[in-house]
C-alpha cells in the first residue's frame, strides 16, 4: 500500500549514524567548577580522534553498568574503529544497555536486526525490538513497527496494529507516520473509514511540512463540498 509513501517514513540507521554526542564545551579552554562527566569526557576523546582512549574510557563505564558507554563502544566495534572491533561484542554490548532500558539501543537492535549488520537478518527480533523502543516511548520505534505490519516484515501483515503504531508515531509528532495514518483512515485500511479523521492527519502532515499532504487537504474538501451540495435538503 502507498508504497511512495512508505517509503518516506523509513528512516533506517546506518552503523555510522549509532555513536550518541553529548554536548561539548563552548570553549575548550574554559575552566570548570566542578569535575567533568566520565561519559562527557570519553565522547570529547572520541570526537577528538583520540580512538584508543575513548574505548577505554567507555569499557571502564561499560563495566560500570553505564548503557550509553555500552552503546558507543558497540558503535565502535561496529564502524570497525578498534583493531580488534568484533560484531558480536558490539551485538552483546547492545543488548546489555537495551536490557537496562536504553531506548537508542532498543531501537539500534531493531533495525541491525532487520539489516543483517549484527550477521544474520531477522526480521521477527527487528520488529520485536522496534516496538520495544516504541513502548519506551521512541517515535521511530513506533514508526518503524508500524512499517513493518503493514509491510509484513517479520509478521504477517496486520493494518489493525500498524494503524496503532503509525497513531502513537503521529502524535509524538512524525510527519510521515501523520500522511500514512492519514491515508488509512481514508481508504479504512485497519480503521473505520473515516474522512474527518483523514483530513485531521492530513492537515497535521501538511503542517509539518510533508509537500503531498494539502492536495489531499484540498481533495477531501472538495468531496465533501460536493456531498454537502447534493445532499436532500
Amino acid at each position: 500500500m502507498l508504497p511512495q509513501a512508505t517509503a518516506r517514513i523509513r528512516r533506517l540507521l546506518s552503523a555510522a549514524a549509532l555513536v550518541t554526542m553529548a554536548a561539548l564545551p563552548l570553549e575548550a579552554g574554559a575552566a570548570q567548577a566542578t569535575a567533568p562527566d566520565p561519559f562527557d569526557a570519553a565522547l570529547t576523546l572520541y570526537v577528538q580522534g583520540d580512538l584508543t582512549a575513548a574505548a577505554q574510557a567507555f569499557g571502564v563505564l561499560a563495566k560500570q553498568g553505564h548503557p550509553g558507554a555500552m552503546h558507543d563502544l558497540a558503535a565502535m566495534h561496529l564502524r570497525g574503529e578498534l583493531p580488534d572491533s568484533n560484531v558480536e561484542t558490539a551485538r552483546e554490548l547492545l543488548l546489555m544497555a537495551a536490557q537496562r532500558g536504553f531506548v537508542t539501543s532498543q531501537y539500534a537492535l531493531g533495525e541491525l536486526f532487520e539489516s543483517g549488520k549484527l550477521g544474520k537478518q531477522d526480521l521477527v527480533q527487528a520488529l520485536a525490538w522496534y516496538q520495544l523502543s516504541a513502548e519506551s516511548g521512541s517515535v521511530d520505534g513506533a514508526v518503524a513497527a508500524g512499517t513493518a505490519y503493514l509491510m509484513g516484515r517479520g509478521t504477517p501483515p496486520d493494518s489493525s496494529q500498524a494503524a496503532q503504531w503509525y497513531r502513537q508515531a503521529a502524535n509524538g509528532g512524525d510527519m510521515g507516520a501523520m500522511y500514512i495514518l492519514a491515508s488509512l483512515y481514508e481508504k479504512g485500511d485497519g480503521v473505520p473509514q473515516d474522512l474527518r479523521l483523514a483530513r485531521y492527519w492530513y492537515a497535521g502532515a501538511a503542517a509539518a511540512g510533508d509537500e503531498a499532504a494539502p492536495y489531499k487537504v484540498k481533495e477531501l474538501d472538495a468531496k465533501a463540498a460536493a456531498e454537502a451540495a447534493t445532499a436532500p435538503k
